[in-house]
């Protein structure tokens, strides 16, 4: 099946529209907690949680089917499901009917890593940048689920920050049935090849590395993401209070963070894998050690700082995936380590609210240090590999 620019361009918007989805509710749990009745957003936060969690198992099924059954079916599915689901947290009544709406959500939200990637990467000459600019199109979707948000909640209200995106994924799944041509047989039963052959040992031993490395990455993404809103309201009290205006920061934080994993994309297709992926994640250290102490337009730039070296550490894990997998069984071995690293990640958004109101941020980022220290052990264990070894096989 070959992918042409369109569809090419609906799975990049349908990796925007992931993240925008799982993020809408943490921008605007602040008003959601005071029209459901909570004294502070802290306490509503871990009603979240199924929804991470569901995101990282659903991955499993979803993968398997993807190869199975076929990644154009499964991407129809995400359009529409996403888009319903958004319908039903637009319409909650309480916290329990809202947990219930963002796990079905997160449900959906589990088809596109381990099907909208590897079918985005099927024919792709240079996966490095073909990643790094599908990264940006995803994180741009957590720009603009702050920005959006923002200004729905002041103008219209939290629900129409649901609402809107909804009636676009829906309408996207539309477009991409009509434009996207059926597979004519599922990826499982392509001949396609990974550029670098393995042993079961070695590739069982890469894959468990990598998990683990994907597992400390996604619990600075969930942290950040899910926190950096009231972050940013915590250390600009008294100097910004308009939830507006505190969206536009968040989304000028996001959109600039966006664009390293472009430059990260490109340089994996030119540098050593490791050494590259190993600079990246030492980055974040000194980053997330500095924004625990500032405040105010300093945080701002720190935050800028840490959240360019936890975007731009993603694409690496797709980069190794299509280097060492075969085509053939990729969604399977996407979704189960989406399955791990986000499934434990999910804790930390259901610890995010009771963390920081029992320690603080303060304490939080310098936990967050800690994790990246943690993640640089992990890459270290990673084989080392020629510049540029990650291109795909062209069938």
């Amino acid at each position: 099946m070959t992918i042409n620019r369109g569809t090419s361009l609906l799975l990049n918007i349908g990796h925007a529209l992931d993240h925008m989805f799982l993020l809408i509710f943490a921008t605007a749990v602040t008003t959601i907690a005071a029209e459901f009745g909570f004294a502070r957003w802290e306490d509503l936060m871990p009603y979240s949680a199924g929804a991470f969690l569901l995101f990282g198992l659903g991955s499993v099924p979803a993968g398997r089917l993807g190869d199975l059954w076929g990644r154009r079916n499964m991407m129809v599915i995400y359009f529409f499901g996403l888009g319903g689901a958004a319908l039903l947290c637009a319409s909650a009544q309480n916290a329990w009917q809202m947990a219930v709406a963002l796990a079905i959500l997160g449900a959906f939200a589990a088809i596109y890593h381990p099907v909208g990637i590897p079918m985005l990467l099927q024919h792709a000459r240079n996966p490095g940048a073909t990643i790094g600019v599908n990264g940006l199109a995803g994180n741009l979707g957590i720009a603009f689920a702050a920005i959006l948000t923002g200004f729905m909640v002041k103008y219209v209200g939290w629900r129409a920050a649901f609402l809107a995106p909804a009636v676009l994924s829906i309408v996207c799944g539309v477009i991409f049935l009509r434009s996207t041509a059926a597979e004519t047989e599922a990826p499982a039963k392509r001949k396609a090849k990974a550029t670098v052959s393995l042993s079961p040992q070695m590739l069982a031993r890469l894959f468990v590395v990598m998990t683990f490395a994907a597992v400390s990455s996604s619990q600075l993404f969930n942290f950040t993401t899910n926190g950096n809103g009231q972050l940013l309201r915590e250390r600009f009290a008294g100097l910004v209070e308009d939830p507006a205006q505190l969206g536009i920061m968040l989304a000028g934080v996001y959109t600039v963070a966006s664009f390293a994993q472009v430059i990260v994309g490109r340089l994996i297709d030119r540098f050593p894998l490791k050494g590259l992926y190993l600079g990246v994640v030492l980055l974040q250290i000194p980053m997330l050690l500095l924004a625990a102490q500032a405040q105010g337009w300093a945080l701002f730039w720190l935050q800028i700082g840490f959240m360019v070296a936890i975007f731009g550490a993603i694409p690496f894990t797709d980069a190794m995936i299509v280097r060492y997998v075969d085509d053939a069984i990729r969604s399977r071995v996407t979704g189960m380590r989406f399955a791990v690293s986000f499934g434990i990640s999910s804790l930390a958004v259901y610890s995010l609210g009771p963390a920081v109101k029992a320690a603080g941020f303060t304490t939080l980022l310098m936990a967050m240090a800690a994790i990246a220290c943690c993640t640089a052990a992990f890459v270290l264990m990673l084989p080392g590999g020629p510049a540029g070894a990650t291109q795909a096989p062209r069938n």
